[in-house]
């Protein structure tokens, strides 16, 4: 499956947050990201990932494992996305480890996560601050087939208009690139 995501920078969170509340219920969680390549830095060339992301909400704490290939959409760096639940992270951490990878950089984002139904198509959106960057973002996501990737980012879109997002907010820069940079 693609996850077929856009990424907007919010001028108004307060007002999007108001927009989303009134479509789903929401929850809120903190991400504990670990990204991981060789030490050559071969998935990053190539446009890959490989995350563990250790998610804690209200109810539960729970890890993910996440390998995303790369782009099959330069204009919204969408990408096949494989994920998994693991039991153990401290175990996956150490695998990683015996396979050779090494983490290359580490971050929290505090989100708040809503499941809607828009357009005909189940999408995640999540607001989205990295305490180490300025600013709220926006990321609105659905699954999808390839072959039915741009209908599916042509909803991302509208649904973002529909959430009072303009097009001139949607940014493709990285979290992980934004995070390097302010580190320096």
């Amino acid at each position: 499956m693609i996850e077929a995501e856009l990424k907007a920078r919010v001028h108004s969170p307060e007002a999007v947050m108001r927009a989303l509340d009134s479509r789903a219920a929401s929850r809120a969680e903190v991400y504990r990201d670990t990204y991981y390549d060789r030490p050559d830095r071969g998935l990053e060339k190539a446009g890959q990932e490989l995350r563990v992301r250790t998610i804690h909400g209200t109810d539960e704490t729970r890890t993910v494992l996440t390998y995303k290939g790369a782009a099959v959409d330069d204009d919204s760096g969408s990408k096949p996305e494989h994920e998994t639940r693991v039991d153990d992270a401290e175990a996956v951490h150490a695998m990683l480890a015996g396979l050779g990878y090494v983490p290359v950089i580490a971050f929290e984002k505090r989100c708040r996560n809503y499941d809607l139904k828009a357009r005909g198509r189940q999408m995640l959106a999540t607001l989205v601050r990295v305490p180490e960057l300025d600013g709220t973002f926006l990321e609105l996501e659905t699954l999808t087939e390839e072959r039915e990737l741009m209908e599916a980012l042509a909803d991302v879109r509208a649904t973002l208009t529909d959430l009072g997002i303009s097009e001139g907010d949607v940014t493709r820069e990285l979290y992980t690139d934004a995070v390097r940079a302010r580190r320096g």
